[in-house]
């Protein structure tokens, strides 16, 4: 560092300081831009074809899944994280569900309300190849990654395992195969709904081998996303989870805690299965926009 640098940046972070005020002292959330979604109009629908590609370099599978939290507490906080059962390893959300579940058998108590609030949400993440992005055709003909949930993964698996015995299974993601993906969303009570999405005929995803391989050299391995760097520790989300619904932190670990937030009936016979609520992959809101929306809005 010398004087010339020190003045070179004064202008700069004039600029800085400028947009920190416009912007209300916040600083701008932080976007993958790795990532393509599509761009809602104001009803909320959105369409769009993509075609799902198959795995490069390590990767087993052509998907990564993985399991997270969003959740708003009492004290206005939010937890936004991702959840360590993804790992195999003991979360102290899932621990806590488990507590509140269980502390009733009363289905429209509290506790139990809770619980669903703070459910797991199923993530998995894919390459795709934007065919036509009809809000931002720049995107066309371009590799990115796509985060989606249960209801479009389940298009995927009745694909390869079709329902009727006239159905040919299908690979979507294979590159000479495979089948282009018309998603079509639409805004139900709310939340977005892929039901009338559909599978164009299998075909080449490129016209050639080697416009095929350019394609495959663009896509990025998904190891990344269930590595263990992407995870804070147990004490680490236990102390957040705290924060967020007591608004100081505690040492005790979740199953030690009395129930927290809200009060709950006296606790029933525990139950070893939970309708409703469970620790398997099947609850999911289907909203991968939700999870970046609250990130966005999250008190770290």
């Amino acid at each position: 560092m010398d004087i010339s640098t020190l003045r070179n940046n004064r202008n700069a972070m004039l600029n800085k300081i400028v947009a920190q005020v416009e912007n209300g002292g916040e600083t701008q959330s932080y976007e993958d831009t790795r990532f393509w979604k599509p761009e809602r109009d104001k009803a909320g629908n959105a369409s769009a074809t993509i075609r799902f590609l198959n795995a490069v370099g390590t990767d087993e599978l052509p998907w990564v899944k993985y399991f997270s939290h969003g959740f708003k507490g009492p004290t206005g906080r939010w937890y936004i994280e991702n959840s360590l059962t993804t790992l195999g390893k003991a979360d102290p959300v899932s621990e806590l569900n488990m507590k509140l579940w269980n502390s009733t058998t009363d289905d429209k108590s509290p506790a139990r309300k809770q619980a669903r609030d703070q459910k797991r949400k199923l993530n998995y993440v894919s390459n795709i190849l934007v065919v036509n992005d009809p809000k931002h055709p720049e995107n066309n003909g371009k590799v990115f990654l796509f985060k989606y949930g249960k209801k479009i993964h389940d298009k995927i698996i009745d694909k390869a395992r079709p329902t009727f015995e006239d159905e040919e299974p299908v690979n979507v993601f294979d590159y000479w195969a495979g089948c282009n993906f018309k998603l079509r969303m639409k805004k139900v009570d709310g939340y977005p709904n892929y039901d009338s999405s559909e599978w164009e005929s299998p075909s080449p995803v490129a016209s050639s081998d080697d416009a095929i391989l350019e394609i495959a050299k663009q896509q990025y391995e998904l190891s990344e996303f269930v590595s263990e760097k992407n995870f804070k520790s147990y004490d680490a989300l236990k102390k957040k989870l705290d924060m967020v619904l007591n608004g100081a932190p505690v040492q005790e670990r979740a199953e030690e805690v009395e129930l927290v937030s809200r009060p709950a009936p006296s606790p029933g016979p525990v139950k070893e299965s939970i309708p409703g609520y469970t620790s398997k992959p099947s609850i999911d809101d289907d909203d991968e926009d939700m999870m970046s929306y609250f990130k966005s809005i999250a008190d770290d």
